[in-house]
């Protein structure tokens, strides 16, 4: 292992392995197959990449997306790591380029697409190559049960036939235990090593919000976020470019990015995002945004995920330098109908089931009264004894209150609609609205109507989504959702049963007073001499054509402007400062370091 801990600390500027790491590292060093589960900013990627630069012949990575192979090669070329992609965004030349490499032995690590790996002419070409291992990054890619299910990936399965001597990694940050065997059954990983890390990234703080006027309470979020990267997802294009547009108009750097726009807009936009040129991008969630940048403070869901494992990733964006992020969820009843009518519409009745119970996990969450990362890791099947401080229901723990009698309106109001309408229509009869729909039904004549007029819209709906999640009610899909009595109503319309819930929160009620003036406000440092760093980062980030990360990252410059180093000793002690990056940049950042020094 001294080989793989001097790669380590001279190439990438670490001075110990993160848990579980080393034992991953030695393992594949040694020939070994490995099942690798770690959250995101975990450092999944050193426990290949360390390995591919110690063993003999080329580590060939699969890799889903094409940004992310970008950004990871040219972040290990700035180390002075021998790495290339190839994929379809390259020339004719380019492509010539990266294959002469490969055949003269001078790449270590090449990232590769499924479908560009697994085409004949190419497994023919590898025959011929030395391979020092697979990994296929993004695994869960291979499994129906995923969240992000792909059929190209399990193709991979045929690599084993052609490679049985060649070790295999496979790596995701989101798996359930369905996922994880279906993982290792077609991989064909039964003999691997598993490292299962823990799920919990305690930088993030999650935040849920009921929703209500979205817009008004993504701006008041973002208030405390002014000049920091973040991305918000939406589940439309349509409201993707709405909020693009709407955050533009105030002042804020944001753009959008989605499937309908051409393909030269999306690297646009991606690359300005890179190069801080943009502070925010607008996203839909199923396009991903594969990026691996590392400074993102904030994600915001502006609506409602599918299930859980997306969130965990999408929110997992956040805070890969490991200083604090925030993730905010906007929670809505339309959400949760919309989805469940997406998943209806589909034929396969199995796939609807599972799609079914991960949308059902994902509203708990979403309703969860008590620690949020304990019910988020809890899903992954990792228990958590205590309360982990830094979520809104730990920060501000929800506020309950009888509400048997107004459990009984609702769903007394439910039965006397004959259970034949939605909730919105439910709510209007409660609160003693009179348009035309409920006049000329007569439902004004109900005794239910206008007996809930003390409550607002926004108030009944999140009194009917937690009667909902308690099982007290359902809604029929089939039928326009409407709303429909389980057996478990029966005893609190009776009487025999109180209820208390939670008071809804329609806006963050943090306490904290915000820190303005600090880009991290948890940790000491010098925040005059952190910008000065940032400013030498961009001019050099500018010069040499690259996102300002890959010279060092938002972690790196903190650490100097708390550690202040003088000499180059004292540099290589910085986390992420390696000896390539300081033959390349010590000089330029020990002058400005000494400089503020003496000032």
């Amino acid at each position: 292992m001294g080989q793989a801990l001097s790669v380590l600390r001279d190439t990438f500027g670490y001075a110990d392995f993160r848990p579980n790491q080393q034992a991953i590292v030695d393992g594949l060093i040694a020939g070994k197959d490995s099942f690798v589960l770690m959250p995101t900013g975990g450092g999944k990627s050193l426990c290949y990449q360390i390995p591919a630069m110690v063993r003999d012949g080329v580590a060939i990575v699969v890799s889903p997306l094409i940004a992310l192979m970008k950004d990871q090669v040219d972040a290990l070329q700035a180390n002075g790591v021998k790495a290339a992609y190839y994929n379809s965004s390259l020339s004719s030349e380019s492509a010539k380029q990266v294959l002469t490499k490969l055949h003269n032995h001078d790449i270590d690590l090449l990232y590769i697409a499924p479908e560009r790996l697994l085409s004949q002419d190419f497994l023919m070409r590898l025959n011929d190559i030395n391979i020092g291992l697979f990994a296929i990054d993004e695994a869960h890619c291979v499994s129906q049960w995923g969240h992000d299910f792909r059929p190209e990936y399990q193709r991979l399965s045929m690599l084993r036939e052609h490679f049985p001597q060649t070790p295999f990694i496979a790596l995701t940050a989101t798996a359930d235990e369905q996922t994880r065997d279906d993982i290792v059954q077609v991989l064909a990983l039964q003999r691997a090593e598993h490292y299962i890390s823990s799920f919990d990234r305690p930088n993030i703080r999650y935040t849920v919000l009921e929703k209500h006027k979205p817009f008004e309470q993504l701006t008041q979020f973002m208030g405390k976020h002014q000049g920091v990267a973040g991305i918000v997802y939406a589940l439309s294009r349509k409201r993707v470019q709405e909020v693009a547009d709407k955050l533009q108009q105030q002042g804020i750097r944001a753009a959008a990015y989605h499937a309908g726009l051409n393909a030269d807009m999306r690297a646009n936009v991606q690359e300005s995002f890179l190069r801080d040129e943009l502070d925010v991008v607008v996203a839909t969630v199923a396009f991903g945004m594969g990026i691996d940048k590392p400074n993102i403070r904030f994600v915001v869901h502006y609506d409602l995920p599918k299930n859980i494992e997306g969130y965990y990733q999408e929110t997992g964006r956040a805070g890969r330098d490991g200083l604090p992020a925030e993730a905010l969820l906007l929670s809505g009843a339309q959400d949760m109908v919309t989805s469940r009518r997406f998943i209806e519409q589909g034929n396969n009745e199995a796939q609807k089931r599972i799609e079914n119970y991960k949308l059902n996990a994902m509203i708990g969450f979403s309703e969860a009264t008590v620690c949020r990362r304990k019910v988020l890791l809890q899903y992954f099947g990792e228990e958590r004894q205590d309360d982990c401080g830094n979520c809104d229901v730990c920060l501000n723990p929800p506020e309950v209150f009888e509400a048997t009698k107004d459990a009984q309106k609702a769903l007394s109001c439910v039965y006397r609609l004959e259970q034949s309408f939605g909730m919105k229509y439910v709510i209007d009869v409660l609160r003693g609205a009179s348009h035309e729909r409920i006049l000329s039904r007569q439902h004004d004549k109900l005794s239910t109507y206008g007996i809930g007029a003390e409550y607002s819209q926004e108030q009944w709906s999140a009194i009917f989504r937690q009667l909902l999640h308690r099982g007290l009610l359902i809604q029929d899909i089939s039928n326009y959702s409407v709303l429909k009595l389980t057996p478990a109503a029966t005893p609190v319309l009776r009487g025999e049963q109180s209820l208390e819930l939670a008071k809804p929160r329609l806006r963050s009620k943090s306490k904290e007073k915000i820190k303005k003036s600090a880009k991290y406000a948890d940790i000491k440092y010098d925040e005059v001499l952190f910008e000065k760093l940032r400013e030498l980062r961009k001019k050099l980030a500018v010069e040499l054509d690259v996102p300002p990360y890959i010279v060092f990252g938002d972690a790196t410059l903190v650490g100097m402007a708390q550690h202040k180093p003088l000499t180059e000793e004292a540099m290589l002690e910085v986390s992420g400062v390696g000896q390539v990056k300081l033959e390349r940049f010590g000089k330029d950042f020990l002058a400005v370091i000494q400089a503020c020094s003496v000032t």
